[in-house]
């Protein structure tokens, strides 16, 4: 058997079950692993290692049952947008580097009521604003694959942890492509839900209309059980839809022949990395000899979605993060003089340069005599790009594409220029602003060891499908059994 901190979520299932390791040995086995690495990759903002054992002790000694929680015994990390009850959630960010919530978030609460054992907080780019993990006010989060590159963002720490083997497997949060392409770069599995399957309650708000919460694992079986347990109706969260959610793993094995799988033609962006081009042309291959017929798609409004993206999120991150304002929680200038003073003191300590860039960016689109001008326009071509994927889908029962036109970029590569970082999302947006389910899978490694994620896309609700072709191509490649070695 592997080392205990390899297995896959069901693997580590099965090895408890099976009395084969106890509890306490896994998360052990976890908890050590991330005093050996943690300090060179910086994944974890928190470690609840004595709430973990204590978890554990009570799993072995029968205090808490093990066989009927689909999660039971099973170590798992959050990113740290997500509230969890006495436990510090700062979202990146200095203005909430002491809050505590008094909740959980019903993701959260979901994993814990299916047996989860916690093993802490993930590093983020602050407020989920950006694609590398360079924006934490606690610090870059290293690639396992290469420490001199980002892991992606904003979901860097969670998708770093579950690459590095410091976690069984991590939620994350998409807004723009925040799992996808931190699983891309880290070379593990990264699911965005429909928008309305996960509820939204708890989750600390970047842009409301696009922010939703996934799975982020060691392989795509793991993916489906994960959102499995956190999806469904929430009468809390007025955007969570009533949809029946069904069974996830069900058709994970069923063969994929027959079906049709669009390549949308804009995707293959000027500038992509001649490997991750080739890395596509091979998993394209592998979907042909399993019986899929692969045509030629267009998504048309597909250059348009940065633009729409990047005037939409800021606007709902200026209105969403004006709570914070130095008054009912967090971070607050205490030497201020008047109200004002305090106000524009505390924002501006508390928030890093990219969350002020986007709430200026965001207070201007939707200031008198430019709505109309930005978030009216972009919300326009937010609408044709939804009816480019529903006509899409018309003719083929998913997409495959890139996740990314590069492997991960180095760090500080792309600091001095927003637009080029705002770029590395150019495919990622689309689905986002669509909100359709999407999932990255690994396809490929550079010449240089750096993987490359492949992107399966899914009509509104059509997880069941993603995850189905996702676990084809997967237990027909070997791509996602490779491991980042250590110095």
């Amino acid at each position: 058997m592997a080392g205990l901190h390899e297995l896959t979520i069901h693997e580590t299932r099965g090895a408890l079950l099976r009395k084969e390791a106890s509890v306490t040995e896994v998360v052990t086995a976890y908890l050590e692993r991330i005093e050996e690495l943690d300090k060179s990759l910086n994944s974890y903002l928190t470690v609840l290692a004595d709430q973990a054992l204590e978890q554990a002790r009570a799993y072995d000694s029968g205090t808490l049952p093990l066989q009927d929680k689909p999660l039971g015994g099973v170590p798992l990390a959050l990113k740290d947008v997500l509230c969890t009850q006495g436990v510090r959630t700062t979202c990146g960010s200095r203005i909430l580097e002491n809050f505590i919530p008094p909740f959980d978030a019903t993701a959260v609460a979901r994993l814990k009521e299916n047996g989860a054992i916690l093993l802490g907080k993930t590093n983020m780019d602050e407020f989920a604003m950006g694609s590398s993990n360079e924006n934490s006010a606690y610090g870059p989060v290293r690639n396992p694959w290469d420490m001199e590159r980002v892991p992606g963002g904003s979901s860097g720490g969670s998708a770093a942890a579950v690459a590095a083997d410091l976690c069984a497997g991590a939620l994350g949060t998409d807004t723009g492509g925040s799992i996808r392409q931190p699983a891309s770069f880290c070379g593990v599995v990264g699911m965005k839900p429909t928008y309305g399957r996960v509820s939204r309650y708890g989750l600390v708000a970047f842009a409301s209309s696009l922010d939703q919460i996934g799975p982020i694992t060691k392989d795509v079986r793991d993916a489906a059980l994960l959102l499995q347990v956190v999806a469904g109706h929430d009468p809390r969260d007025s955007t969570c839809l009533e949809q029946p959610v069904g069974d996830l793993q069900a058709r994970l094995d069923e063969p994929i022949r027959g079906m049709t799988l669009g390549i949308p033609k804009e995707y293959f962006v000027e500038g992509m990395d001649p490997e991750v081009a080739r890395a596509m042309e091979e998993a394209f291959a592998v979907f042909r000899d399993l019986g899929a017929r692969l045509v030629e798609i267009s998504l048309p409004h597909t250059d348009y979605g940065v633009a729409a993206y990047y005037i939409i999120a800021p606007a709902e991150a200026s209105s969403n993060l004006a709570r914070y304002d130095g008054v009912k929680y967090g971070f607050r200038k205490q030497e201020a003089r008047d109200l004002l003073t305090m106000y524009r003191e505390s924002r501006n300590l508390g928030f890093g340069a990219e969350v002020k860039r986007r709430i200026m960016l965001g207070t201007y689109s939707l200031s008198a005599g430019y709505y109309d001008a930005y978030y009216r326009k972009a919300s326009q071509v937010r609408t044709l790009i939804k009816q480019d994927f529903i006509q899409a889908f018309d003719n083929c029962d998913a997409i495959i594409a890139p996740v990314v036109p590069t492997p991960a970029f180095k760090i500080g590569e792309k600091t001095q220029d927003p637009l080029q970082m705002y770029l590395s999302d150019v495919l990622t947006l689309p689905a986002s602003l669509a909100g359709i389910p999407g999932i990255s899978v690994p396809c490929g490694h550079t010449s240089g060891g750096l993987p490359v994620g492949l992107q399966v896309l899914g009509p509104h609700f059509g997880e069941a499908v993603v995850l189905q072709l996702a676990h084809n191509f997967e237990k027909n490649t070997d791509h996602g059994n490779k491991k980042p070695s250590f110095p």
